[in-house]
């Protein structure tokens, strides 16, 4: 049963106080905790109409949502300056029940600390109003044209159940000088710790699925399971295991310091012995100590089909989405509003999709924690349905001298912990995440960018492995999916900060992979827009030169470079398409189309002015890619723009069996004349 949260609330600070009361007491929620009709049941979003006044209001105030409330009240004292003539009162009033207010922030320790730099982040802001809950934020004149005039706007705002309770606060001074006005009482969902925002996931076997989902629940208050069976059928419970972190988990700021919020308990049940393609019922459940029971809504899910079954398979595959508010307010960060409309495309074609994976920077949250129970909310709809499958990014697991490939801080100080707990993966070690799972004819290798690939290296013998073991027989296509660009790209950011075409070392010993076990796409995110290339391969072409050497170098020469007497012989690397690029490719396999579709959601990545001969079709746009398999000899690629759904690219592969064993530029096999 969904439910209003209808909420008054007078934001004047210059009111006249009476003795005890604190500013913004005069709220009315008496509808803001409604009891939904099954009590024991939770909520996990509701709506909230703000209406505010101000004596003396400017374009610079703006609304912060936080919670929990209680830690906003201890923050306070060093998040913003109040002097008792700036909130109105007069030497008489009773201020016993203000927060003690002081002049000091807390100043930012790296480039990811943003401002408004309080030392609690709120949600999110209105700044038109700017409004904040941990953080969100939204400033006061946001569809309120009249308010600077009048200083009496309202504004009707979204929350999400993460576990606690609410409070609004006014500021002044916009975000880099914040002057608290006045804070509200609180509101809360009737059970903040119900069990929310489930994420399905493959197992490590075919016919097993996961759940995930969070709660407020440790396992000392209640015992978290899964009633689950067929669609009509017997229903079975199956057991959850438990796991959080805690703040000294992170290895930076802001995710240590101001950016941290209780993720609250991530609980995993595994559903087994599925049948093929079969339609299964579930719900999240917690008993209480008291034998109380409490539940989620229910959900659906179809179960994946058997490895080479021939049936309609499809896989919708993207990177780098984000998430955004549906009410328009702001939150740190804040450039993925794109990321609506594609959970909006995915899920008005939910029907028509089997399985989702998100190759990496899944929610920036980049350290303000709060973001991930926004990015779960938004995808619950996908991941609640069909399995949610992830890659790690450089905005989930990077940072300095944590063991990450590259020693950047793109994560805020979350160092790959939040990504790892809150999502299952069929990975040996879900902190290498990198792992290899089938849907049907597909088979999807899914690498780590962030922790070495090179050959040599763990990951690299993982990656061989999982190319080579598969049957192509019975799953003809195959994926290798990765969030950089190991393949080629001719944005214009590669060629800025690196001077290439993809990252540094990137193709080094995967292209030999990938063109030996003929791998038929490699998706990559990373960059903001769409890019297919012609089917490509660095291949190396041998070339001899005769130069004169004396005798008396010739031995140390010859050591160094294996020379043949006055021969020297150089490889040389060249990339080129095997194949013209086409919407249509049929018979044997000639290489790899590479395929950059990190256009989620966050802000766009331009091109390069000049068109490398390489790039088949480039799109400056959001968008998504949809993987089609007909059968074992067809399968269709398309490329959707977010903003409307439709078709802008797209390629069809028509292969037999013995199109995929047959020799292909440097990918023969061994053969003998004997007989």
């Amino acid at each position: 049963m969904r439910l209003l949260m209808v909420l008054w609330v007078v934001l004047g600070c210059a009111h006249v106080l009476h003795a005890g009361e604190q500013p913004l007491s005069r709220i009315a929620i008496q509808r803001a905790t409604a009891a939904v009709v099954d009590s024991a049941s939770g909520q996990s979003s509701d709506w909230v109409v703000v209406e505010f006044s101000h004596p003396n209001p400017s374009n610079d105030d703006w609304i912060g949502v936080f919670s929990p409330s209680g830690e906003l009240q201890l923050w306070l004292a060093m998040a913003c300056t109040c002097t008792m003539s700036s909130c109105g009162l007069s030497s008489d009033d009773d201020i016993s029940s203000l927060p003690t207010i002081s002049s000091e922030i807390c100043q930012p320790e790296n480039w990811m600390d943003l401002p408004p730099f309080l030392c609690m982040a709120p949600i999110k802001v209105e700044t038109e109003f700017w409004w904040l809950t941990n953080l969100q934020f939204q400033y006061a004149n946001f569809t309120n044209d009249a308010y600077n005039k009048s200083g009496k706007g309202s504004l009707r705002l979204q929350l999400i159940n993460q576990r606690a309770d609410f409070t609004f606060a006014l500021f002044s001074g916009g975000l880099s000088a914040p002057k608290l006005i006045a804070t509200s009482n609180t509101v809360s969902f009737e059970n903040p710790k119900a069990p929310v925002y489930p994420r399905l996931a493959q197992g490590k076997s075919w016919d097993e699925m996961t759940v995930t989902w969070t709660s407020g629940y440790s396992t000392k208050e209640a015992v978290p399971f899964v009633e689950w069976g067929p669609k009509g059928g017997d229903r079975k419970l199956s057991p959850a295991g438990t796991l959080t972190f805690g703040r000294n988990s992170m290895c930076g700021s802001p995710a240590r310091t101001v950016g941290w919020r209780d993720p609250g308990y991530i609980h995993t049940s595994f559903l087994k012995e599925l049948w093929p393609d079969a339609l299964y019922t579930y719900r999240l459940g917690h008993k209480l100590s008291n034998g109380t029971h409490i539940w989620s809504k229910s959900y659906s899910f179809r179960a994946s089909p058997y490895p080479g079954q021939d049936s309609l398979q499809r896989v919708v595959v993207f990177g780098d989405m984000g998430k955004a508010e549906i009410d328009g307010s702001d939150e740190y960060g804040n450039y993925e509003q794109a990321s609506l409309n594609t959970t909006k495309q995915i899920i008005n074609d939910l029907e028509n999709i089997d399985m989702v994976i998100h190759i990496g920077d899944l929610s920036y949250a980049n350290g303000y924690l709060s973001q991930w129970d926004q990015f779960t909310a938004q995808i619950e709809p996908i991941a609640s349905t069909v399995p949610y499958m992830i890659g790690s990014g450089n905005h989930e697991r990077d940072w300095p001298d944590s063991g990450s490939f590259y020693g950047y801080n793109d994560s805020g100080g979350e160092c790959g912990v939040p990504t790892q707990t809150m999502f299952y993966v069929p990975a040996e070690n879900r902190a290498k995440l990198w792992y290899s799972t089938d849907y049907g004819m597909f088979r999807f290798c899914i690498a780590d960018t962030e922790q070495d690939w090179r050959p040599g290296t763990e990951q690299y013998r993982f990656i061989e492995q999982c190319l080579s073991s598969v049957d192509r027989q019975t799953q003809p296509w195959l994926i290798f999916l990765a969030h950089r660009v190991l393949g080629y790209s001719s944005a214009s950011w590669y060629e800025i900060m690196m001077g290439s075409y993809g990252e540094p070392m990137g193709r080094d010993g995967l292209q030999d992979l990938w063109q030996r076990y003929k791998v038929d796409l490699a998706v990559f995110g990373h960059i903001h827009s769409y890019e297919r290339t012609c089917p490509i391969y660095q291949a190396s072409l041998k070339k001899n030169f005769h130069f004169q050497i004396s005798e008396a170098d010739h031995h140390n020469i010859q050591i160094s470079l294996q020379l043949n007497y006055n021969n020297i012989i150089i490889y040389l690397v060249q990339n080129r398409c095997v194949q013209d690029g086409s919407n249509q490719y049929v018979g044997r396999f000639n290489a790899t189309t590479h395929v950059v579709v990190g256009g989620g959601g966050a802000s766009l990545s331009p091109f390069r002015a000049t068109v490398p001969y390489w790039s088949f079709f480039r799109d400056y746009d959001h968008g998504f890619a949809k993987l089609t398999a007909f059968n074992h000899s067809s399968m269709l690629f398309e490329y959707k723009r977010s903003s409307d759904g439709r078709v802008y690219d797209h390629f069809t592969v028509s292969r037999d069996y013995r199109d995929v064993m047959a020799c292909s530029v440097d990918s023969c096999q061994r053969s003998t004349l004997a007989v």
